[in-house]
């Protein structure tokens, strides 16, 4: 099994909009229960919240559930917890290594340089645009889970 966390500032937009998005690709493929996810925040602004309404009428726009999911903060164990730990900017990425205490390593790294993109997942909380970080994460969970799979097959994990 493997374990999966998406970090962004709040863990009220962008990570638990990839937390939700990715759940419904893994339970479309049939894949619960062999990757688990997560979502937290370096901040603690939202703590106990449920995500953004934003973030919630975009996900409800195309049927994607986001039961249970509440923002946290990002805790040091989380480092020995997951797998990927997987930031939605370079600002994110920073923080995750102070909080984790771990300057480099690579199972921390930028969501979107998965993809061809290379770059941050604009935080819709400034820029209002819900639609663009949405089509981004679908993006950025295709690539991750693409990744992954590879990697379990790698290590001959049975899925």
């Amino acid at each position: 099994m493997k374990r999966v966390i998406f970090v962004c500032l709040g863990n009220i937009c962008r990570s638990p909009m990839a937390e939700a998005i990715f759940k419904n690709m893994l339970k479309k493929r049939g894949l619960e229960g062999k990757i688990v996810v997560d979502s937290a925040g370096t901040s603690s602004w939202h703590v106990g919240e449920r995500p953004h309404h934003g973030a919630l009428n975009k996900l409800r726009e195309y049927n994607i559930p986001t039961d249970g999911i509440i923002a946290r903060q990002l805790k040091k164990e989380d480092f020995e917890k997951f797998d990927y730990i997987v930031g939605m900017d370079q600002s994110n990425i920073r923080d995750i290594r102070r909080i984790l205490g771990q300057p480099d390593h690579p199972k921390i790294f930028r969501f979107l340089d998965l993809t061809d993109h290379k770059k941050d997942v604009p935080d819709p909380y400034y820029t209002g645009d819900f639609q663009e970080t949405y089509e981004l994460v679908v993006e950025g969970c295709e690539a991750l889970l693409n990744k992954i799979l590879e990697d379990m097959e790698k290590e001959n994990l049975i899925l």
